[in-house]
This record gives structure tokens, C-alpha cells and sequence, in this order.
């Protein structure tokens, strides 16, 4: 193909949208119009975070934090974890919670965290509690195990192999100086980015979607979630809506159950800290990720389809969290996924060749420009690593393809879920716990 024939299928194309009445163009106008409004509700979101953050003062508040850290096949790592949340600069207590899920299987894991009880000697406002479940019962049943331990006016759940910036504590006990925030989450940065394209990847993604999109979208209230690797609550209001519950997707069914909140309580809020860090691995390879998105795609599907379907009543959720949910649970992450497949679909078995080609590599640029904005605003406004996270423009000009290929599997996970029952199959707990929940 020659820039010629490029600029004649161009041509081509141009003259299809000024015929109109295409379904080709009217779908790919109809993605453009979903994709608009979230992105923009972000942008602005990350831009009024920017301005408010500038004038924020010390910490006014020193509240007790008890840290619960989901214990599972670790080993030696978790003591990175415990290592990093003894050496914060909070000066206010915390109370470090290992729960060893099947600590007869995961005795490494055990051992590790006993080991790293001599540590705590060197700070006087530290302490560490482990707590060995025998039989393993899953990430639900560890939360819950750590909640009734915990003394903490603050609860924070991190992973066994997630450590944290010496001044997350800080940052997110800021948070709780509204009494209108019950729920906090932290972010999380890829720490081993480098392990091949796969993580790299993903690393552009946890920018963009975590860091950045996030800080924009609690800007307004609209957080989707708080992570089941790293979020904060308050205690109080946690044990009153019954701590974390089975299935599966505990961290989003939490905030989901959270959320039914609002309609009562119109200045209740979730709020994400950009600025609390925390460092995690994650999936090495495509093969991994891909069981990964299976596992997330699917639990939103069965969470907001499924078990809290009847929950989306603007009295019990408030009307602006019912339309965001309405436009990113369902139309965001289960509807635009099918249009876009169609799409290229219909781009293949409706154009010639060259005209195919000249529709993808539109696509792949819009796409591409889309992206480019968004990571250069997190860069400029939510980066605290700007010379570290400018390398990753590197890998920027692949970034739309991947996004192609994990909406993709988006659609795959949402079959699966509505066709085979996806969550039933989480390794996230084991299969006997599972069964034992409402099936809903």
C-alpha cells in the first residue's frame, strides 16, 4: 500500500460519512460517544484534584491505623510488606495484622512473618500481630478474621506482596479528615514493570486507568471501586455493613454495598489518594493476564447483573451514582466491548482490503490520541515519578492495540459469566467456601 492508494481509500471513507445511513459509520460514531463522556468526567476530575491538592496543610488527625495484610503464598516477600508499613512516617500507631490463610500449606509464608517480628524492636509505634488460619478459607474469611482482631479507628487492607511508600500512611489518613469519607483507596504502581511486554503494558495501564482516570473520577464522587489490594475504612462503619462478604470480587461488592449509602446520605463520599502508593507485581505473561481479566471481568458482570441487581434504586444509590454505574458498569465495561468486536466485524466483511486498512489505522489513531492525553495529564498533574514514568511513553504506540485485545477478552469473560457462571470458578477462595454463599 502507497501513500496514494492511503489518501484515495481516505477519500473512500470520507465520502461513506457524507453519504450517511451507513451502520458501519453510525456504530463506530456511537463507541465514539460512549468512550467521550467517562473520559472527559475524568479530565476535568484530575484537574480540579490538581487545584484543591495545592492547598492542602499538614495532618490535622492521628488516628490509631490497624493494617490487615491477606497472607497466601508469599513466602519471604511479606516481610517486604511489614517492612514498609514499620517504616512509615506517620507518627501516629499502627497495628500490623498478618492473617496466614492456610498457614499449615503456606508454612514459608508463616515462618517469614514470625521472622520479622525482631524488626518491630527499632520503632515504638509499631506492632504486629500474626494470626495463622489453619484451613485456608479464602480472602473473605481472612479480612473478616483480621476486622475482629483489629483495634484500629482505620482499617486498611493490603496484599502479603504489596509494599508501600513511606508516606502512604500519611496521605491516607488525610483523607479521613472529612467525616463524610468512610472509604479511601490507595493507588497501586506496577513494580515489575520490566519483566516483558505484558507488564509493561499493564504498567500504562495502571497509570492511566488507576492513578490517573481514578483521581479524576473520586474527584466527583464517582469512584468504581476501592482496591482489594489496597483501600482504607473506617472501622466502624465497616463492621456495620458486615465487614467483607463471600463470593467472589470482595473488594467491589464492598464498594457496591457502600455506594447504597448515598441515596440516605447525599455527602457521603469514596475518595482515592493518588499520592499513597503502593508497589505490586503483576501477571508476568499474556497467559496470566489474561486468567486475571477473566476472573475481574466476569465478577463485575455476576456483581452488578447478578447478586446486587435490585441495589440500583436511585433511593438507595442517588441518581448520579445509578447513571455512572448504568454508563460504566454496564454500557462502559459489558456493552462498548460488544460494539467495538461488531465494529471490526463489520469492517471486514463489508470493506476491500485497502479500505480495511485505512478504517483499523484510524481507529489504532484515535485510540492512540486518546490514550497520548490521558497519559500525558497523569504525567503532568498526578505523577509523583515524572522522569521515571516518561520511559513509559516508550511503549505508548502500543498501548491501543492492547486495549483492543483486552476489550476482547472482556467480551469472552462476560459470556462466560453469563453462560457458564464464571465466579464459581474464582481461585480466590476454596471451591467448598464458595458453595456455601447464595447462589445468586
Amino acid at each position: 500500500m502507497n501513500l496514494q492508494s492511503i489518501l484515495y481509500d481516505l477519500q473512500g471513507v470520507a465520502q461513506i460519512f457524507l453519504e450517511g445511513g451507513s451502520d458501519l459509520i453510525n456504530m463506530f460514531a456511537l463507541v465514539i460517544l460512549l468512550e467521550l463522556p467517562l473520559s472527559l468526567v475524568a479530565i476535568t476530575g484530575m484537574i480540579s484534584w490538581y487545584r484543591r491538592y495545592n492547598h492542602q496543610g499538614p495532618l490535622k488527625i492521628q488516628p490509631n491505623l490497624s493494617c490487615i495484610i491477606t497472607c497466601y503464598g508469599e513466602g519471604a516477600d511479606i516481610k517486604k510488606t511489614i517492612i514498609s508499613l514499620c517504616e512509615q512516617s506517620y507518627k501516629g500507631h499502627i497495628e500490623i495484622i498478618a492473617v496466614i490463610d492456610g498457614a499449615i500449606q503456606n508454612d514459608d509464608t508463616y515462618q517469614a512473618a514470625l521472622e520479622s517480628q525482631d524488626y518491630l524492636e527499632k520503632f515504638p509505634h509499631r506492632s504486629l500481630l500474626i494470626l495463622p488460619k489453619w484451613q485456608r478459607g479464602g480472602r473473605v474469611s481472612t479480612l473478616n478474621a483480621g476486622l475482629e482482631y483489629a483495634s484500629g479507628e482505620i482499617i486498611m487492607n493490603a496484599d502479603g506482596d504489596t509494599s508501600f511508600d513511606n508516606d502512604m500512611a500519611v496521605e491516607i489518613i488525610k483523607a479521613f479528615e472529612d467525616p463524610n469519607v468512610p472509604a479511601v483507596g490507595g493507588s497501586l504502581r506496577v513494580r515489575n514493570m520490566h519483566d516483558g511486554l505484558a507488564t509493561r503494558m499493564q504498567t500504562l495501564e495502571y497509570m492511566i486507568s488507576i492513578q490517573g482516570n481514578k483521581t479524576g473520577l473520586a474527584e466527583w464522587n464517582l469512584i468504581n471501586n476501592i482496591s482489594g489490594a489496597f483501600g482504607a475504612f473506617r472501622r466502624d462503619f465497616l463492621q456495620q455493613i458486615g465487614g467483607w462478604d463471600t463470593h467472589t470480587a470482595e473488594d467491589l461488592d464492598l464498594t457496591v454495598r457502600m455506594k447504597q449509602y448515598f441515596g440516605r446520605h447525599p455527602k457521603m463520599r469514596l475518595s482515592f489518594v493518588p499520592l499513597a502508593i503502593g508497589h505490586t507485581d503483576v501477571p508476568a505473561n499474556f497467559k496470566e493476564l489474561f486468567s486475571q481479566r477473566l476472573r475481574w471481568d466476569g465478577d463485575l458482570v455476576f456483581l452488578y447483573l447478578r447478586k446486587h441487581r435490585y441495589a440500583f434504586n436511585p433511593r438507595l444509590v442517588g441518581w448520579k451514582t445509578l447513571i455512572y454505574t448504568g454508563l460504566y458498569g454496564i454500557v462502559q465495561n459489558v456493552i462498548l466491548p460488544v460494539l467495538i468486536l461488531l465494529f471490526n466485524a463489520m469492517v471486514f466483511t463489508n470493506l476491500d482490503g485497502n479500505t480495511i486498512a485505512v478504517v483499523l489505522i484510524a481507529q489504532y489513531l484515535l485510540y492512540l490520541v486518546y490514550a497520548l492525553v490521558h497519559y500525558s495529564l497523569f504525567l503532568y498533574i498526578v505523577s509523583e515519578r515524572k522522569r521515571q514514568d516518561s520511559k513509559a511513553l516508550l511503549w505508548l504506540p502500543l498501548y491501543p492495540i492492547y486495549g483492543l485485545v483486552m476489550k476482547l477478552v472482556s467480551v469472552f469473560s462476560t459470556l462466560n459469566e453469563l453462560l457458564r457462571r464464571g465466579h464459581e470458578e474464582s481461585n480466590m477462595a476454596p471451591w467448598w467456601v464458595l458453595s456455601k454463599g447464595k447462589r445468586f
